[in-house]
């Protein structure tokens, strides 16, 4: 068992994995910027250490900056928690030169997923099915054109090292493919330094479903069931809840597949796989080589602790369960409550003058806040994520209507107004939703 472990993240995340370590009886150590010195992960951690001033390039995404406090603070261990370094395999790599271990994936598996195009080859190679589309970078319009025919309008062109919805252009028909290829080529150079760009056929009414798994380093490989994360706006989840609507067959189906294809690469860690669902058919989007946003969805349905385990399993020890010991039941939802104007979704920093969770069986709130912690303006502006469960889906709606009711945060802006109203809508009652659903309700909503 590690002896003490750094936590390279803030927020919501980093106090989660602190409370998973202080059970399992290891030293936590917080870094932290400028921006953050009143954080509540700061505050709650054994030790902490500034790494620098608020922009992230000079603060969490500082690796020498990390590896600095690890040596300072003796941690032999890093738990990236999700974003800013949790897929940097250039991070891995000087962790392990530093004889620190990294609390993921292996180095080859984080390199393999986060490169968008070497993860579709890689998919084929698995036997994943994949979207229609082009078989690597595409480079010019003469290129792309050969593939557009070749699979049928509308498409959609990607970012090679995109995520988190960025880097991403639809295109509806052939006059607009030539301004829309060099202007996302352009956005991905600035965003991600990194121009190579990929199309896909553009489905036009999928759900987003993904696949949670976990493993050992024995090749010891088990599936968390799958959360349909549909609820999206601009390609950002906002609400994400398990089990999915999805036929069980079918979910079962592509669960056992996701399996079998991550044992034959012998993935060790937590993971999740993102496929995009139409018509009865699954198809690879990407994977997350990474704890994700939404773990706690599952956490909830399984009565499993994923990042206990995967930091047991970073420990070499093999995983407590198998897949026939599992017992899933329930239904879980979960909010993502932003700082951010619940109508236009414009950040909201500023200091919160009061704040006040809700609670009561089957309630479950994640968050660093706290009455008189100021959100500041330079990073993600998620700020607490409410998830409530109950023995099946309406009645689960019914307690997060009743949990949103009843949180208190003031001073600033949130999206909470903004759930109320969803949880209102008929087509989100009824499950009928897909991924281009909740933008189309709220341009119909805007029109006089």
């Amino acid at each position: 068992m590690f002896n003490k472990v750094l936590i390279a993240n803030r927020g919501e995340i980093a106090i989660r994995i602190l409370r998973a370590c202080k059970e399992l009886g290891i030293q936590t150590v917080a870094v932290y910027s400028t921006a953050d010195e009143n954080a509540m992960h700061v505050k709650m951690a054994d030790e902490s250490i500034c790494i620098g001033p608020p922009p992230s390039l000079k603060s969490y995404l500082n690796i020498p900056a990390i590896i600095s406090a690890c040596e300072i603070s003796g941690a032999d261990a890093v738990h990236p928690g999700y974003g800013f370094l949790s897929e940097n395999f250039g991070f891995v790599e000087k962790l392990e030169a530093h004889s620190i271990k990294f609390i993921g994936p292996k180095f080859e598996h984080i390199k393999m997923m986060g490169d968008k195009i070497l993860a579709k080859k890689s998919a084929v190679n698995l036997g994943i099915p994949i979207i229609p589309g082009s078989n690597g970078e595409v480079k010019d319009f003469k290129e792309a054109k050969k593939i557009a025919d070749k699979i049928g309008y509308p498409i959609i062109i990607k970012a090679s090292s995109g995520g988190g919805g960025r880097g991403m252009t639809k295109v509806i028909e052939e006059k607009d493919l030539d301004s829309s290829l060099k202007k996302s080529a352009l956005e991905a150079k600035k965003i991600f330094n990194d121009e190579r760009v990929y199309i896909e056929k553009y489905l036009q009414n999928p759900k987003h479903i993904e696949v949670q798994i976990i493993g050992d380093e024995y090749n010891n490989l088990i599936h968390l069931g799958e959360r349909d994360c549909s609820i999206q706006r601009r390609n950002q989840k906002l609400l994400e809840e398990s089990p999915s609507i999805v036929d069980r067959k079918i979910r079962k189906d592509i669960c056992q597949l996701t399996v079998d294809s991550l044992k034959s690469i012998n993935y060790s860690s937590v993971g999740t796989v993102e496929y995009l669902y139409e018509d009865g058919n699954f198809y690879f989007m990407e994977m997350n080589t990474r704890l994700q946003v939404e773990h706690p969805v599952t956490e909830e349905i399984y009565n499993f602790d994923i990042v206990k385990e995967q930091i047991l399993s970073a420990s070499k020890y093999k995983l407590s369960v198998d897949q026939n010991s599992l017992n899933p039941s329930g239904h879980s939802i979960e909010c993502r409550i932003n700082a951010e104007n619940p109508d236009t979704f414009i950040p909201s920093p500023g200091i919160i003058s009061n704040f006040y969770d809700p609670g009561g069986p089957g309630v479950r709130v994640d968050s660093g806040c706290y009455s008189g912690l100021e959100i500041p303006p330079h990073y993600d502006s998620l700020i607490a994520k409410l998830i409530v469960y109950d023995k099946d889906r309406i009645s689960c709606i019914k307690r997060l209507k009743r949990s949103l009711e009843e949180f208190v945060i003031e001073g600033i802006e949130t999206t909470i107004p903004f759930f109320l109203d969803l949880l209102e809508q008929e087509k989100f009652l009824n499950g009928d939703y897909d991924i281009n659903w909740l933008e189309d309700y709220q341009n119909n909503k805007e029109r006089p």
